[in-house]
């Protein structure tokens, strides 16, 4: 998308703050992963020379000055990264909607030199700051006049630069898939159902849940899709008349199915297509009423606000953070304010006033009834998650099924990944909507060679997509010794299509079992890869399955063992984590940890880099902040072992600092999954689902299946910012087949940030930023990869 001109790259080495000062605000609800943000726009402004400033208190702190405006140094934002909330304290100010207090704090801003403000907050946060902005020379002027200024400052501070990240955990801000905040939120309510599924299960007890999001109902309907909700109200999509009825018989249907309990799942903005609230104790009074189960009521509150932000809100706030730096240092007096925002996983900046009114939209759709408009304006990726919450929910009688006739295997590949089981249930589930009859095989192909393979149906799979590890059993066993075997299963079971959800072994097995498709017929059939694995090191995807509860689990043990430091001082922590030659866990994880050093096998090091950190980290202890945390590979390097960086830091930091070592293990493949592995599980599953029954219609001929194009042995993977399907033959140019991981991977680029963050000069290319996008294409375009 960019022009000619702009092919060489840029790189922010030559951007340069010096001389201008930069102040940081959040305003309006808090939300956690805002420190993350106000963290990283305080260092990457100090590492460009500019002066940063804290506004306290939001608005109210900019309308008040004096020590509500403070200039601030590096250490000053050390250990906020795992805080949740707001440090720098967030209130409600009626006084900046007035002219008069925002003449104050023009004032107080031009008599500190601020004309860069990076803003933090929701949608009536960042409407407050343009108006400012437009503005802002009519303030001047009006203070020059009254003597507050002189003419020289209203000639010198002329422009104010406005840059706005957008801090909500509703997710209700329209050009943004994932608003800071939100992947946090998700977390609390997911904490709480899979804790009150367990009571609910011994008692057979239904329970009805309220959770934020006044006008979107995003936290509710993707925790619904998470948990696998049995009903879920929301204000975007109000249920049919005489929902009452339909959702009363849907519950005592599912209690008919053995099934020990109900979960309903309501945002508190919830309305009927009348547009009057639907309240949870309308909700409860309806199931006792009629169906008379033994109801409870949890309203969750603020408890979705707080608590420690996930990995997902840390990295997304620093990359923002950064982002908002290079925005405000490339702004001219004509660029609008923009926001930075996360499309896919690509930084993006938008006009903020095109968010604003486009989010406004939805709200006036919703109010005049328009609820399909609604739906749309919201984006791809909501109207995505209603889809397929409608897909998996509702399970439609058999006499209403297609019968497609044909076989569909799903099976586990490799090690076990949180997230795994989500996908086997989405794809039991679409598999079943779209006719086919689907199969179980246990324990990967070995099983499948065994014969260990039975039919699995709609009620099976109820309640998997909060279980951790694989519950169908996963082995590493390549296909490539059984293939015979595996062949006379297809022929017996007669499969039509096969999908495999797993890692780089899962790859490998498409690939074997493509190549035996000269030999054996019966490997002639569509087949569909699912990457799931937790080191993400399959060729084709930026994200696998299971990776992000990794993260989260690193994440939140770094968390403590940083903490375990604060009694004793200096000390250095060396921690290893998995992932194969794939660097992407201990790469992302310093960068959600706040690592000093992440050791990676993709970026060769030698003795001077170890020499060089070790005395990075002596100057640190000399500072405030007196911990360091440095990350290694298991695989990236065969003589510098984890040992080894041990023994040298602990030689080398003699009297300085002292060093403890952790390896991680196997606790970074267990655990319940993430809401981030449940949702991209489930939609990248249902979505593959859909292709295998595409590809039977087309290469059924004459009675029977018969595929052996390239095209019908794909792997679905999510690139930038689509889903794509891409046969396996065309990725072998793209795998390091030595050392199991893609050639090129896209997570590389964001490895100058972690230097950044601790305070390394490094080169960093930001040749993607200062794009400004439009809001309005964004939704039709491609199928946004966020969940």
């Amino acid at each position: 998308s960019r022009s000619a001109m702009d092919h060489q790259p840029k790189f922010f080495e030559n951007l340069s703050g010096a001389g201008k000062a930069i102040a940081v605000l959040t305003s309006g609800g808090d939300a956690q992963g805002m420190n993350a943000a106000v963290r990283a726009v305080v260092r990457m402004g100090i590492y460009v020379n500019a002066k940063v400033y804290f506004i306290y208190e939001g608005y109210q702190g900019m309308v008040d000055g004096g020590d509500n405006i403070v200039e601030v140094s590096w250490e000053s934002v050390s250990s906020i990264l795992q805080v949740g909330g707001t440090v720098i304290g967030s209130a409600r100010c009626k006084s900046f909607r007035t002219r008069e207090g925002r003449l104050q704090a023009a004032c107080n801003l031009v008599q500190r030199g601020i004309t860069n403000l990076c803003v933090i907050g929701g949608d009536g946060s960042l409407t407050g700051a343009n108006l400012f902005r437009e503005e802002w020379s009519g303030l001047l002027e009006e203070l020059a006049q009254k003597g507050k200024i002189d003419a020289e400052a209203v000639k010198k501070y002329a422009y104010l630069n406005i840059v706005g990240m957008v801090g909500s955990i509703d997710n209700d801000f329209c050009g943004t898939d994932m608003t800071i905040g939100t992947d946090s939120a998700l977390h609390r309510i997911i904490e709480v159902v899979d804790a009150i599924m367990t009571t609910a299960q011994s008692h057979q007890r239904t329970f009805v849940l309220e959770v934020m999001g006044r006008h979107c109902g995003y936290l509710a309907l993707v925790s619904a899709l998470a948990c696998g909700a049995d009903w879920v109200f929301i204000p975007e999509y109000p249920p049919e008349e005489g929902w009452e009825d339909t959702m009363c018989v849907k519950l005592s249907e599912n209690r008919a199915r053995k099934k020990r309990l109900n979960i309903i799942i309501v945002a508190e903005g919830a309305i009927d297509c009348h547009n009057k609230p639907i309240t949870s104790e309308k909700v409860k009074e309806l199931v006792v009423q009629r169906l008379g189960f033994d109801t409870r009521v949890t309203i969750l509150g603020h408890v979705q606000r707080g608590g420690t932000p996930s990995a997902f809100d840390r990295i997304l706030a620093s990359r923002m953070g950064v982002e908002a730096v290079l925005a405000l240092l490339e702004a001219t007096p004509d660029t609008p304010a923009c926001v930075v925002s996360l499309s896919g996983n690509q930084a993006v900046r938008l006009p903020l006033m095109e968010c604003v009114q486009m989010t406004q939209e939805v709200q006036k759709a919703m109010d005049e009834g328009r609820f399909l408009e609604a739906v749309r304006l919201r984006g791809r990726s909501f109207e995505n998650n209603l889809n397929t919450y409608k897909l998996l929910s509702h399970k439609k009688p058999d006499a209403e099924l297609p019968k497609s006739n044909f076989n569909v295997a799903v099976l586990n590949v490799g090690a076990p990944a949180a997230g795994m089981n989500a996908a086997v249930r989405a794809a039991v589930r679409v598999g079943m909507t779209e006719g086919h009859k689907i199969f179980a095989v246990i324990d990967g192909f070995e099983g499948f060679a065994r014969g260990k393979i039975k039919e699995i149906s709609w009620g099976d799979v109820g309640g998997w997509t909060g279980q951790g590890g694989s519950i169908l059993g996963t082995k590493r066993t390549l296909p490539a010794k059984y293939l015979e075997k595996i062949a006379d299963q297809m022929r017996t079971n007669n499969i039509n299509a096969l999908m495999v959800i797993g890692g780089f072994e899962a790859y490998l097995g498409l690939l074997e079992l493509s190549a035996a498709r000269e030999k054996y017929d019966e490997f002639c059939v569509p087949m569909v890869m699912v990457p799931a694995t937790v080191s993400n090191n399959v060729p084709g995807s930026d994200f696998s399955i299971g990776a992000d509860t990794a993260l989260n689990t690193i994440t939140d043990t770094c968390d403590r063992i940083k903490q375990s430091a604060s009694g004793t001082k200096r000390r250095v922590f060396i921690i290893e984590t998995m992932g194969g030659y794939c660097g992407y866990l201990a790469n992302m994880g310093a960068l959600a940890a706040g690592a000093d050093a992440a050791y990676i096998f993709e970026e060769q090091f030698d003795i001077r880099e170890l020499q060089a950190n070790v005395e990075h980290l002596t100057e640190k202890m000399k500072t405030s902040i007196q911990r360091g945390l440095v990350l290694r590979n298991e695989n990236c390097n065969e003589n510098y072992t984890t040992d080894f960086i041990y023994q040298l830091y602990s030689e080398e930091g003699k009297g300085v600092f002292d060093c403890r070592k952790n390896v991680l293990g196997h606790m970074q493949q267990g655990g319940a999954p993430s809401p981030f592995d449940r949702n991209f599980g489930t939609k990248i599953s249902a979505k593959a689902m859909q292709w295998i029954s595409k590809k039977l219609k087309e290469t059924y001929r004459k009675g029977k299946v018969f595929a052996n194009t390239d095209d019908s042995v794909c792997l679905l993977g999510m690139r930038r910012r689509n889903l794509v399907f891409q046969p396996v033959a065309e990725l072998k140019s793209e795998t390091d087949f030595v050392h199991r991981i893609p050639k090129e991977q896209w997570w590389l680029k964001l490895r100058p940030l972690m230097k950044i963050l601790a305070k390394y000069k490094t080169s960093y290319d930001v040749s993607d930023s200062g794009q400004l996008e439009h809001v309005a294409m964004l939704p039709k375009e491609a199928e946004s990869g966020a969940i």
